[in-house]
């Protein structure tokens, strides 16, 4: 680890000097993947200086103390060194993380798709709740969010809504909140009473380049017609939903958000290339069994992942077995004791299988 650590200590001086040459400053996509390099590494080196200049202090207060007569004076130097070898460990199990192989997806934009499964109106007004969590999620963040498309039951439900949400990390947070997500409550139309379980399911997907994804156009078939539903009157008269078929995997986008021909076209070839590239990332995850065990479930549509439980006011994630009665704060938005859960877990999943293998 610390061979390589130095290796990486080498590089980040060698970015350093190169980002003050004027050839560089003058070329910016060289002087920009230098920059996004540089910030790549910095967490990683700062945490090693800081665990050099421990290690210094550790040897520094051991010959002090070797030499020191004063008890006060020695008492400062056990209180510093052993403050040191505390630190130190702390640092080792921080690079070791630090050090972890990167999701190349990680920086991306998500888009993110919510259906509602079993429970009929009572599982859409619950997307439709989820759709809230997730947008009140991305503004405490300060992310940006845009619907691509939206089918709504008439009561406020939405039978499946995919929206975009466009921000630094976006998808390094968010990824684990793929699969289905339960509630158990009284919906508002029972009059018994009884308590009912309703199912709803989430797909992450990174948005795809199009260097990510290539789409030959003899494979894709578009079609214009009229917007139907709540969109205006503008909306409602002019050609400009728009919906995609593709081919070779007969995915169906369909898209009638904006009044423009033109940028409903381009939000379904936006969902259509994510697609695209969710189902070659599952292909790859597939053939990598053993790593994808090792990991928190990040992309499995039928994993039972989470439970709402209204009458106890308790939100369960039965992968980590966490529970936390804080389920009103969750719907809100407030999502980051969860998702910083999930992130520990998998880090330390991951760690078991590296020192395994």
């Amino acid at each position: 680890m610390f061979d390589r650590l130095e290796d990486l200590l080498i590089r980040f001086e060698e970015i350093l000097s190169e980002l003050n040459e004027p050839s560089v400053i003058n070329d910016q996509g060289r002087f920009q993947k230098l920059m996004k390099e540089q910030s790549d590494l910095t967490p990683i080196v700062e945490a090693y200086k800081e665990y050099k200049d421990c290690r210094q202090t550790v040897e520094d207060s051991l010959a002090l103390l070797g030499e020191e007569s004063d008890e006060e004076m020695r008492e400062m130097l056990k209180e510093e060194l052993n403050d040191a070898k505390k630190r130190i460990e702390e640092l080792e199990h921080e690079m070791k993380i630090l050090l972890l192989p990167k999701d190349p997806n990680d920086e991306k934009n998500v888009m993110v798709e919510i259906r509602a499964g079993a429970g009929g109106d009572e599982a859409a007004l619950f997307a439709a709740e989820i759709y809230r969590m997730y947008v009140h999620y991305a503004e405490g963040r300060r992310w940006r969010t845009e619907i691509i498309s939206l089918n709504e039951n008439g009561i406020g439900g939405f039978k499946e809504v995919v929206f975009m949400i466009t921000g630094q990390g976006a998808y390094s947070r968010l990824k684990y909140e793929s699969g289905v997500h339960r509630v158990q409550r009284v919906p508002e139309t029972e009059s018994g009473g009884r308590i009912h379980t309703s199912t709803v399911t989430v797909a992450i997907m990174p948005e795809a380049e199009e260097v990510d994804v290539v789409i030959d156009d003899k494979d894709i078939r578009i079609d214009v017609m009229r917007a139907s539903g709540n969109g205006g009157q503008c909306v409602n008269t002019t050609d400009s939903a728009v919906r995609l078929t593709h081919y070779p995997t007969g995915i169906v986008i369909y898209s009638q958000t904006e009044k423009s021909q033109l940028q409903n076209k381009e939000k379904a070839f936006r969902l259509l290339r994510s697609k695209l590239y969710e189902m070659e990332l599952e292909k790859q995850q597939a053939s990598e069994a053993a790593a994808r065990r090792s990991q928190i479930g990040t992309g499995d549509r039928s994993e039972k992942i989470r439970t709402y439980n209204f009458p106890q006011g308790r939100v369960t994630d039965h992968r980590i077995k966490l529970t936390l009665h804080r389920l009103d704060n969750i719907l809100n938005g407030d999502l980051d004791e969860v998702i910083d859960s999930l992130i520990a877990a998998d880090q330390a999943a991951k760690l078991a299988n590296m020192n395994e293998s």
